[in-house]
């Protein structure tokens, strides 16, 4: 049995029915569910949370993480400062770009193309670029935010 139909067993009608149901906090109208609805994610943009485990590496200077889910490479390249990048190489579209820390550039590991923090080729495979992402980091709050737009 229904919350209309045990209200309308009672005898309630009318609009002392639609007072009940709809205004009295039953919540009986239109197809609300039990439960909070989960926030939409937002498909334009990625934040990750340096306190979770995954997201270690960008604690520190150097250190790099790879979204693969979004192909995207992210470097903490100062301590201010990090870089996201696409993980597709503009070569021949190799999903293998990685952060290399020692040289402080990205890499792709197929044809060795190289690129700065700022995306551009630093040699004859790289001279494509790649595409850079804006991210900001909030040290105090311990996230980066991509923008993928």
């Amino acid at each position: 049995m229904t919350r209309y139909e045990f209200l309308k067993n009672l005898g309630l009608t009318g609009s002392a029915l639609f007072a009940v149901t709809c205004l009295g906090g039953l919540q009986a109208c239109g197809n609300s569910s039990e439960e909070d609805p989960q926030p939409t994610p937002n498909a334009n943009q990625v934040i990750l949370d340096l306190t979770q485990a995954a997201n270690a590496n960008l604690r520190n200077v150097g250190g790099s993480v790879i979204l693969t889910d979004r192909r995207i490479v992210v470097a903490r390249v100062a301590q201010d400062r990090v870089v996201a990048v696409t993980q597709v190489c503009s070569h021949q579209q190799n999903p293998n770009v990685s952060f290399n820390a020692n040289a402080n550039e990205f890499q792709c590991s197929v044809h060795g193309a190289r690129f700065n923090t700022q995306g551009q080729g630093l040699n004859a495979n790289g001279s494509n670029g790649l595409r850079v992402f804006t991210s900001t980091l909030d040290v105090a709050g311990n996230r980066v935010t991509i923008s993928l737009v």
